[in-house]
């Protein structure tokens, strides 16, 4: 089961310099902007130096007054303490970034990186599945990825309990990426202290959220899409009907990358989201070999050429009212694809992307992992 290809919807970004860094840092951590907005507003503004000098004006043209943007002092702090927890800050243009990662439409635009950065180089295949595992299941993880590792592939999953664990500890010698939801500095669960030590000496921790966050449960969906925008494909070993594992499956479909899955017996609830995958379409996994047979080779990604976005006209404001109206009323809890939402509401998407950050900084829509927009009520 594969997803349709797409290419990266932003244009390749220039290596930064040490204030632009700073800059692009403040950016993302304002309130109210997202990783769309900020890309948004940097492709607009030309700089992130411009963006920042500009957002007290968008917020104030979308209702929100007395609008500041993160302060300095709060990025140099953040940057002081990763340094101080042996972490490095990667941005979207760096060398070390993850190219399959930038060629997602939501990719993060900073990672804070502890180990080492060359694995982020290798292909790699994400391993997850349920955290109350089987003994089968861990022991299937952890084979699999062993296996993997000695076929050249790295092995990413999600420092989570169960099959997580398991994949990372069998694909420790050959490399392993672990993708945190919090802080990368912030071990979560703590009985993975170890396991995080272990995986920062020989393999890699990752995570695009500052420094010191604790992980709280909305934060999980959007580390899933990492997960899955870093690997070839997605092999789940266990899960239930309703689970995180399924949601990194669908990641990977909306990201064009190859779903596998293990079968497990139809009286194991542990084993139905697998079920339901191979029901689905997803390609049957008995071992590494399987995998890595399914696996399609993978196209050179080509250079993008630099992409010049002039600056959208003024928009008469009746205009601007009415479109405001019509994407809310089009939008509820239920989230919704933002191509969809296009679509119902049948004006171009130079106008719709405008307007969408209007109503993110104002506070009445919210943007989840995947490109997905919901009302907030």
């Amino acid at each position: 089961m594969a997803g349709t290809k797409t290419s990266s919807t932003h244009p390749p970004l220039l290596p930064t310099t040490e204030e632009d860094t700073v800059d692009r840092l403040r950016l993302l951590r304002s309130r109210r902007v997202g990783v769309v907005t900020y890309r948004r507003l940097l492709a607009e503004h030309g700089s992130a130096r411009e963006a920042l000098n500009a957002l007290p004006e968008v917020a104030q043209a979308a209702g929100v007054s007395h609008y500041e943007p993160c302060p300095p002092g709060v990025v140099l702090a953040e940057m002081k303490a990763g340094q101080a927890a042996g972490a490095r800050l990667i941005m979207e243009g760096d060398a070390d970034y993850p190219v399959a990662l930038s060629d997602i439409s939501d990719a993060p635009p900073i990672l804070w990186i502890i180990g080492n950065a060359t694995l982020l180089r290798r292909p790699m295949i994400a391993l997850v599945g349920a955290r109350n595992a089987s003994s089968l299941g861990t022991r299937m993880a952890k084979r699999l990825a062993e296996d993997l590792t000695l076929a050249g592939y790295v092995v990413v999953s999600g420092l989570a309990r169960g099959i997580d664990t398991a994949a990372h500890h069998g694909a420790l010698q050959g490399g392993t990426v672990a993708v945190q939801a919090g802080g990368v500095d912030v071990i979560y669960p703590a009985e993975n202290t170890q396991l995080s030590e272990d995986i920062a000496k020989s393999g890699l921790r990752l995570s695009e959220m500052p420094i010191g966050l604790k992980p709280q449960a909305r934060h999980f969906p959007a580390r899933n899409r990492i997960i899955s925008g870093l690997s070839q494909a997605v092999v789940v070993v266990e899960a239930a009907a309703k689970s995180g594992s399924l949601i990194t499956a669908r990641n990977a479909l909306d990201q064009a990358r190859d779903v596998l899955a293990v079968p497990g017996h139809p009286f194991d609830a542990r084993a139905s989201g697998c079920n339901m995958l191979l029901r689905d379409g997803a390609t049957l996994i008995r071992n590494a070999a399987d995998v890595i047979e399914a696996l399609q080779p993978v196209a050179p990604i080509e250079p993008e050429r630099p992409v010049t976005i002039e600056k959208p006209a003024a928009k008469p404001l009746h205009d601007v009212a009415r479109l405001h109206d019509e994407i809310l009323s089009r939008l509820g809890p239920a989230p919704m694809a933002e191509d969809q939402l296009i679509r119902d509401v049948a004006a171009p998407a130079t106008k719709v992307a405008p307007v969408l950050v209007d109503l993110e900084l104002e506070g009445k829509i919210a943007r989840q992992a995947g490109g997905l927009l919901s009302r907030v009520v």
